[in-house]
């Protein structure tokens, strides 16, 4: 199930309010990898955000976005430029074999794979979608550091909106972090609602060990491996797990991934 912040058109229209581009360090780190792609996927690409500064950069080649969030897509579509938006997932979408040079999944979206299964079988669906020796990268965050016990100080806030609607919303972690598993709740509210719109979200914590053996399996090969967006190395107090990974052309007599 989708959470309701992304899937919801009046939370959606919030995101990039509370996580502007010119915030996000990721962008720096990915946007010279979209641009040296001739063909790019962006698997939960949100508000499109990172499209759009790649086309808006000069990318003239083939720039996809998928996301199973009706939300988060409308906010992308109304963006404009020659940008393709799919609303699906991994299991669903039309996507041909060895058809992009370049996926990526940013945002921290390899999280809301929840089980051994649902990876593994997003894995595949990517390995599929990549040229020979084309690369997957993404990033998840170090479960070592325990980031989560400051997120109701770090994604709390307020913002407001293009129509002056001034929205605040708080970030609660709900459940301890169990079997790489952990819940929690963002409730917006505003003098302008009638009620407040409460989303419920878990995400999956994986280690770098697990991570690899998940990418081996779907025969992607680690190729870099960071511990920030300053491609300094991943240690474990690094925030985070950001992954670049390659796939591997079959070799004779050897069966596709996945």
């Amino acid at each position: 199930m989708v959470d309701k912040q992304f899937s919801e058109l009046r939370l959606a229209a919030l995101y990039d309010l509370f996580a502007p581009a010119e915030r996000r360090r990721d962008f720096a780190f990915y946007l010279p990898l979209l641009m040296s792609a001739g063909s790019v996927l962006d698997v939960g690409c949100g508000t499109g955000a990172l499209l759009h500064r790649a086309r808006a950069a000069g990318h003239t080649g083939r720039l996809c976005g998928l996301d199973p969030a009706a939300g988060m897509l409308e906010v992308a579509r109304s963006g404009g430029g020659d940008i393709e938006w799919i609303h699906g997932d991994l299991a669903s979408a039309p996507v041909r074999e060895r058809e992009f040079d370049l996926v990526v999944m940013t945002g921290h979206a390899f999280q809301v794979l929840l089980t051994d299964d649902e990876i593994r079988g997003a894995l595949a669906a990517i390995a599929r979608a990549l040229t020979d020796g084309g690369v997957f990268a993404f990033e998840t965050r170090n479960p070592l550091t325990r980031e989560w016990e400051d997120w109701h100080l770090r994604y709390s806030g307020e913002v407001t909106d293009a129509a002056g609607t001034v929205v605040r919303s708080e970030c609660e972690v709900v459940t301890p972090l169990t079997d790489g598993l952990l819940s929690f709740t963002h409730t917006c509210t505003s003098p302008d609602w009638d009620r407040p719109e409460i989303s419920r979200s878990t995400l999956r914590f994986l280690g770098a060990a697990e991570l690899s053996g998940f990418l081996a399996g779907a025969g992607l090969a680690v190729t870099g491996q960071y511990g920030d967006w300053d491609r300094s190395p991943l240690t474990p107090d690094s925030p985070e797990i950001i992954t670049l990974a390659r796939r591997r052309p079959p070799g004779p007599g050897t069966a596709e991934p996945g």
